[in-house]
């Protein structure tokens, strides 16, 4: 049985070229052809400007989204980013959503992103260094974390940040100093009274952790974060019973039990006995906040 040869691939696109041919070109009319294409173009073309032209979602939608789960909220705030880049809002909210997913390189650049068009946007700003905090790699969201603290002199929050960054980097003094500026600026700040209080408990000095989150959860203003930081320090101090009641009070049965799980294995373990290296270990899972 005979082989028919190949049909050569340039033939093949020629064919399904002419196949795609408006019903003139068949008939022979090719004067009409030009014509048509430019109506097919133009309506194309008008198809995709009605996509991108669409005005930004209404205040409600984005209300109603900003109550969903972190995978839903980057998708849509991703999409409302690209569409419209001079939104204050959008890119923002996008880079948020990515650093909640624990997608911190993404969450990077979608604020530096947001940097690029709209310069001055201290909450991208913020952002940054929140991103490079969470990767462990604070030293790149310094300057941006400086730059809004400049631009924005009675703000805590840049400050609060920037002690954590400057820990990070072993500037312990610089974040002393910037942590007293926020206390300054927001006497008794929960946020800040934590960060200062993780601080100590990585550097293993629990007992001024123990006081200062405990300073922090006393405030009206604190959340759940907070006091899970304070637990989290009484845990490793062996105070495992007032642990277990804050732990209770506020995570499902299971969460909790997992965490007092974990707890029980740090400080029944002879490897992890003494405090300062069990604060030290705790380092790797702290999130600072704001």
């Amino acid at each position: 049985m005979s082989r028919s040869p190949a049909v050569p691939a340039s033939l093949i696109v020629l064919a399904s070229l002419c196949l795609a041919l408006p019903a003139a070109a068949q008939s022979g009319n090719l004067t009409q052809i030009p014509a048509q294409v430019a109506a097919q173009d133009a309506a194309a073309a008008g198809a995709a400007a009605a996509v991108t032209q669409r005005a930004p979602a209404t205040e409600e939608v984005r209300a109603a989204y900003d109550r969903l789960d972190p995978l839903t909220r980057s998708v849509f705030w991703s999409e409302e980013a690209q569409l419209f880049p001079m939104d204050p809002i959008a890119g923002v909210r996008a880079a948020q959503s990515l650093r909640e997913l624990g997608r911190f390189e993404q969450a990077v650049q979608m604020a530096q992103a947001v940097l690029v068009v709209q310069p001055h946007n201290t909450d991208a700003m913020l952002e940054v260094g929140r991103g490079n905090i969470a990767r462990g790699q604070a030293f790149y969201g310094i300057q941006a974390l400086e730059q809004a603290q400049a631009m924005m002199p009675g703000d805590w929050r840049p400050l609060s940040l920037l002690g954590v960054a400057y820990q990070q980097v072993r500037r312990n003094d610089d974040a002393q100093a910037a942590w007293a500026h926020a206390l300054a600026l927001s006497p008794d700040n929960p946020d800040v009274l934590a960060n200062v209080g993780m601080a100590f408990a990585t550097s293993g000095e629990v007992d001024q952790a123990e006081t200062y989150l405990r300073r922090a959860a006393s405030q009206p203003g604190a959340g759940l974060k907070v006091r899970q930081n304070l637990a989290l320090v009484l845990g490793v101090q062996g105070k495992m019973a007032e642990a277990e009641q804050i732990l209770r009070r506020d995570l499902p049965p299971e969460l909790a039990e997992a965490n007092l799980q974990w707890l029980r294995d740090r400080t029944d373990s002879r490897a992890q006995a003494s405090v300062p290296a069990t604060a030290s270990g705790t380092a790797r899972t702290w999130t600072p906040l704001q």
